[in-house]
């Protein structure tokens, strides 16, 4: 048999006459060509279903099947269908040549056979079968890269769409913080000298009271119209509730700006749990609780952590998208549930922050919502990816976060889920590689 490598081309003879088989295929081996023999329609079938030839020679006239019906079924399997089959026939007939065509085949033979036309016909549809397998490569090919361009087009558009939203919310919490720090740093300023001020009257009044027990009666009517003793506990009480409050709002644009910082070209040393904490502030009023939701609980295991090496803004990214994915999924499952399920469900998130090792740490945020069901679990990272309603997700979140934490951070980002709820692990290298460092 001819070394199959240096052949011209891989043929299946299917011929029950021993030796117009034997005569053709002798022929055929002399042009150079790896010819295979069977003698009946089933076999033939089976032996394409082993190694598939380049072309087959295929008898019309056989025992069991014939050739029409061997042809039928060997197009009927898409794994062979494209393989060219040529008729071998002893008649002329031109209704036999409509039916072969119909069956698949793409041409005919005649006995007694011409051989040089015969090696013609089959060279001609050898070379059609190859370039037709070329061009569905090249179209393969050419798909695969035009998908992997669209992909690499929609994650830049992505990342450009996102980049902007950060960038914008950064200008404009800068700008409210700037124009709400100025009023609030006077407010808080005064009210230290405001604090000294009305303790000076109160222990001046007090004095007054100590060593003037007896007022005239004008004066004893002032004191009660203005309810001095109310007055002189409860003042002191409302400086520090106003303290208080300044020091509210300015923790509130403190952790808009850590939360916002969108400078994500300098990579710095950050605490990790300022900037969930920041992301909890932002998420406060999604959690607290609503007339006709539950307060969602917010359990917080810090444990003891390095500074690390990251871009805070996009790292806090990722805790939003996550926590927010959560508060959504908590509420999804509140409102599928009866009345008397919603009294006894608490709607939580777990927050652990650990480190396993020195060079490594890790932060768990868990809920206890409906789960990410197994069957899509595998996709929730993918671009454009979402569960949600139209309108209400975009399907980006996720995939920026993995983006933000595997190749931006060097990190892994995981996820476990089940009835109980779902769980997604962030771990981060606590230094970076001198590369991004100097980037």
């Amino acid at each position: 048999m001819t070394d199959r490598t240096d052949s011209n081309g891989r043929l299946l003879v299917v011929d029950d006459t021993p030796v117009s088989a034997e005569v053709l295929s002798e022929v055929l081996r002399k042009a150079n060509y790896d010819v295979r023999t069977a003698r009946d329609g089933l076999s033939a079938i089976e032996i394409v279903k082993q190694d598939p030839p380049e072309l087959i020679l295929l008898d019309v006239i056989m025992p069991g099947i014939d050739g029409f019906e061997t042809c039928r079924r060997l197009k009927a399997n898409p794994d062979h269908a494209e393989i060219p089959i040529i008729f071998i026939t002893g008649s002329d007939d031109t209704d036999s040549r409509v039916q072969g065509l119909e069956a698949g085949a793409v041409d005919y033979i005649t006995k007694p056979f011409e051989y040089t036309e015969a090696i013609s016909r089959i060279e001609v549809h050898l070379r059609l079968y190859r370039l037709n397998r070329t061009l569905e490569h090249q179209v393969e090919e050419r798909t695969a890269q035009l998908r992997e361009t669209v992909e690499e087009l929609q994650t830049m558009q992505m990342k450009l769409i996102q980049g902007e939203k950060m960038s914008a919310l950064g200008q404009l919490v800068a700008g409210v913080a700037h124009e709400i720090n100025n009023p609030v740093n006077f407010i808080q300023g005064n009210l230290v000298h405001a604090e000294n001020y009305v303790n000076d009257l109160l222990t001046l009044i007090a004095l007054y009271q100590k060593h003037t027990p007896n007022v005239n009666e004008e004066l004893e009517e002032a004191i009660e119209s203005a309810d001095l003793e109310f007055l002189q506990e409860d003042l002191p009480k409302l400086l520090k509730s106003m303290r208080v409050g300044t020091d509210r709002i300015r923790n509130i644009v403190k952790s808009l700006r850590n939360f916002s910082r969108t400078d994500d070209s300098k990579i710095e040393k950050t605490d990790i749990h300022d900037g969930l904490d920041s992301t909890l502030m932002i998420l406060s009023n999604r959690t607290k609780a609503k007339p006709d939701r539950s307060e969602v609980q917010i359990v917080k295991i810090y444990g003891t952590l390095p500074l690390i090496e990251c871009y805070p803004g996009p790292i806090n990214q990722v805790f939003m998208n996550i926590l927010a994915n959560a508060t959504d999924a908590l509420e999804e499952k509140y409102d599928s549930m009866s009345a008397m399920a919603r009294e006894e469900f608490q709607p939580t998130i777990w927050i652990e922050t650990v480190s396993p090792d020195d060079d490594h740490i890790e932060i768990t945020i868990a809920d206890n919502g409906p789960g990410i069901p197994a069957k899509i679990r595998h996709q929730i990272f993918d671009s454009f990816f979402t569960t949600k309603p139209k309108g209400k997700g975009t399907g980006i979140g996720m995939s920026i976060s993995r983006e933000i934490v595997v190749d931006q951070h060097h990190g892994k980002l995981d996820c476990q889920s089940s009835s109980m709820g779902a769980k997604f692990i962030i771990t981060l290298p606590v230094s970076q590689p001198q590369l991004d460092r100097d980037a």
